[in-house]
């Protein structure tokens, strides 16, 4: 996400330039890694985005703290992830309707998650409960996943930053 879709995204339907985009928001990204949410960063967020990136008041308003409530890209990325490794470490294949499930369910779930750090391995219970895989298999994940959330956060923010940079761009004030 953060090295293929977000550059893409900002090339094509936005006018900064991906090195210039990461230098604006390296502090938000940085404190995102710190502290594992979302919702503590979103401060850092907006300033950089005004400040750093020039975009409006209106937009990072309205755009940041909503992004920081439903997207949840990292998490959700992390949540097909884990399913799909339980599943393995079980021996399980997994069907292509259970695939999609857990897709589907990833997906719903992370806008459900708080932007609190560890909201996303709760949410996993959910995903695993769809396609009927063992809760138990959270004990695979659970030493490794302060680090992933910190990066999950990561991914978050950037993507946040990376929507109220294209929907700044398409605003009036902004052509």
């Amino acid at each position: 996400m953060v090295f293929v879709v977000y550059p893409l995204l900002l090339h094509f339907l936005s006018r900064i330039r991906y090195p210039a985009f990461i230098r604006g928001i390296l502090p938000a990204q940085v404190l995102a890694f710190s502290t594992s949410s979302s919702a503590a960063t979103l401060p850092v967020t907006m300033d950089c985005a005004r400040k750093n990136l020039g975009l409006s008041e209106e937009v990072t308003g309205f755009v940041l703290p909503l992004g920081a409530t439903i997207n949840m890209d990292g998490t959700s990325i992390h949540q097909g992830v884990s399913a799909v490794f339980i599943a393995q470490a079980f021996g399980i294949d997994l069907t292509l309707g259970q695939q999609l499930t857990i897709l589907l369910t990833a997906v719903l779930s992370s806008i459900g998650a708080a932007a609190v750090p560890g909201a996303g391995i709760i949410m996993l219970i959910i995903v695993l409960e769809a396609v009927g895989l063992d809760p138990a298999g959270l004990a695979l994940i659970l030493a490794v996943d302060r680090p992933l959330d910190m990066l999950r956060t990561v991914v978050n923010v950037t993507g946040d930053t990376t929507v109220a940079s294209v929907v700044a761009r398409s605003e009036p004030e902004a052509n």
